[in-house]
């Protein structure tokens, strides 16, 4: 008799298993998912990178300012030496510090961004600071007028060279 009743018990245990398993309880059920409270962790987190950040971000887009306009100011002195090489003829670069201008005898003008000023401009060794327009020459040999040019933007201060001997542009931050 105890085989019958084992016999029984067996086949109940096997019924009851079959019947979880194609049917799972809801309390035994494994959900993936994140909580709202490791989702708000995780957003503080990325607003702590973020706003640590921003400080550098900002300091780079005012730089980026004086990068255009050290860039634009060489490109426009290399372009005017190319053309007095190329067409055999003098060229010039005029500078107008009072609307913060830059003109080439090849028709290009530069306009320095908002905040960027020319604070010196020395010609062959002069100085034309307070002039309404000068200009330094490109000669068809290759050579120039000596340039230093000094931009200005808040903290950041930068001297644009041209050595008469090449007539090619450097840029390079100057302490202040």
């Amino acid at each position: 008799m105890s085989d019958m009743w084992q016999v029984a018990s067996d086949k109940r245990d096997t019924a009851t298993r079959d019947a979880n398993s194609r049917h799972p309880s809801p309390v035994s059920r494994e959900y993936s998912a994140f909580t709202l409270i490791e989702i708000m962790i995780v957003v503080g987190i990325i607003g702590l990178i973020l706003a640590m950040g921003a400080p550098s971000l900002l300091q780079m887009l005012r730089k980026e300012g004086m990068r255009k306009a050290v860039g634009d100011v060489t490109e426009l002195l290399g372009d005017a030496r190319a053309n007095a090489i190329l067409k055999e003829q003098n060229a010039y670069v005029s500078f107008r510090p009072a609307d913060n201008r830059l003109a080439s005898s090849t028709g290009k003008t530069v306009t320095l961004p908002e905040g960027i000023a020319m604070e010196a401009i020395g010609i062959n060794l002069l100085d034309f600071s307070q002039t309404e327009e000068s200009r330094v020459w490109f000669y068809p040999n290759g050579t120039s007028d000596e340039l230093t040019l000094v931009l200005h933007s808040g903290t950041d201060w930068r001297k644009i060279t041209l050595e008469y001997a090449t007539g090619i542009a450097d840029a390079e931050p100057l302490k202040k």
